[in-house]
This record gives C-alpha cells, sequence and structure tokens, in this order.
C-alpha cells in the first residue's frame, strides 16, 4: 500500500512561473548572443589573432553568464520582498479598517465609470469572500498566489545566456578572415530575430517593433566595438 506522500504529486508551476522562466531563458539568450558578438567583434576589429578573439569571446560568456544569473536572482528576489510587503500592509489594513478598503475599490471601480450601486455590490462581494486577495490584487495589482522563483530565473539565464553565446562565438573563429566578421553580424542578426520576436510574443507587444529595434540595437553594437576595435589595430 503506497503511503500519502508517495501519492502526493509535485504541484505544477503556474502560466506566470513558466512564463517568468521563459521570460528569463529568452532574454539570457538575448543577451549571451548581442554581449560576446559585441566583443568578438570588438577585438577582431583590432587584432586578427583568432586565439585572442576565442578568448575574449569566452572571457565574455564566463562574465555575463555569472553577472546574467545574479541580476536575474535579485531582481526577482526584490519584486517577491516588496510583493511581501504589500501583502502584509494590505493584511494589516483589512484587519484594522475593512470597510476603508471595500470603498477604496468601490471608488476605483466607479472612477471606471461603474455605477455607485454597482461598485460598492462588487467591491463587498470581493471582500466578503477573500479580502486579503481581493485588496491586494485591487490596490497593489499583483496576484498574492502567484509566486515567481528568484532561483528557477536565475537558472534558466545561466543556461541560456552561454547557450546564446555560443553562436558569435563559433561564428568568429570557424569562418575564414576574410568574411568573419559579415559572417558574424549575418548569423546575429537571424538570432536576434528570433529572440525579439520570441520575447515580444511572450510581452504580448507589437512583434515586427520589438524584432526591428533588437536586430537594430545589435547591429549598433557591432557596429560601434567594430570602430573601436579598428581605432585600436596595429
Amino acid at each position: 500500500m503506497e503511503s500519502t506522500a508517495t501519492k502526493k504529486e509535485k504541484k505544477p508551476a503556474s502560466l506566470a512561473q513558466r512564463i517568468n522562466i521563459m521570460r528569463a531563458s529568452v532574454m539570457g539568450a538575448n543577451d549571451g548572443i548581442l554581449s560576446v558578438a559585441g566583443i568578438v567583434i570588438g577585438v577582431a576589429g583590432a587584432t586578427n589573432n583568432s586565439h585572442a578573439i576565442f578568448l575574449a569571446g569566452i572571457a565574455g560568456m564566463l562574465a555575463g553568464t555569472i553577472s546574467m544569473a545574479m541580476g536575474e536572482w535579485v531582481s526577482v528576489s526584490t519584486q517577491r520582498d516588496s510583493e511581501k510587503r504589500a501583502i502584509q500592509r494590505e493584511s494589516q489594513a483589512v484587519d484594522e479598517r475593512l470597510a476603508g478598503e471595500i470603498n477604496f475599490i468601490k471608488q476605483k471601480y466607479m472612477a471606471q465609470g461603474i455605477s455607485d450601486e454597482l461598485s460598492e455590490k462588487a467591491a463587498e462581494e470581493m471582500m466578503s469572500d477573500d479580502p486579503l486577495y481581493s485588496g491586494v490584487r485591487e490596490r497593489y495589482g499583483f496576484d498574492p498566489k502567484v509566486k515567481t522563483s528568484a532561483i528557477g530565473a536565475a537558472m534558466a539565464s545561466m543556461i541560456s545566456f552561454p547557450t546564446g553565446s555560443i553562436l558569435p562565438l563559433v561564428a568568429i573563429t570557424m569562418f575564414p578572415a576574410k568574411i568573419r566578421v559579415i559572417a558574424t553580424i549575418i548569423s546575429v542578426v537571424l538570432a536576434l530575430s528570433v529572440t525579439g520576436y520570441t520575447a515580444a510574443m511572450l510581452g504580448n507587444a507589437n512583434r515586427g517593433k520589438a524584432t526591428l529595434r533588437n536586430v537594430i540595437s545589435g547591429v549598433l553594437t557591432m557596429l560601434v566595438t567594430y570602430a573601436i576595435g579598428l581605432m585600436f589595430a596595429h
């Protein structure tokens, strides 16, 4: 006979949690492509030494991987801390001045054009069921039942950044010296188009504009670093 612990299944991640991991993965890959491309293109402008270009790219990949992972961890942890403080404040408000919180929701709905009577009825019904949940959602604009994972976002970035970095690193070292810069730029533009489109899709933004912005920022980054590299060429 199976124990209760064995039968208990792990709770699946919520949609918000999965989107957060996907966002961190896409942005990590995008930054990996862009950052390492900028480094290797810049060094290629200064020297034809493939070994030096490769070492610079590897150094950038390792530094960027740690930086992105720590950045995601700090960012999501800070967000979680802010949400916890908001929940604590709302819990105190619900305990001490429930009528005031109901009136806040009522006034919020009235400001959106809903009638006084309907706004009051909606506010009272929401706060009678789960006052803390409804109060946090209406006053602070987030779902207190959704828990984003700082470690999950950090791990996603730690994996995706070096994965994205591989493309410019391989392109700049594998292509012949005469065409490696232009070949790297073309491959990076194609990759940035994919990550830009995917990020826009996750954020429900305009796909075309987001993709174009991502490509333009990438091209400008590579042109600037290449120009700086040429200034120090010898």
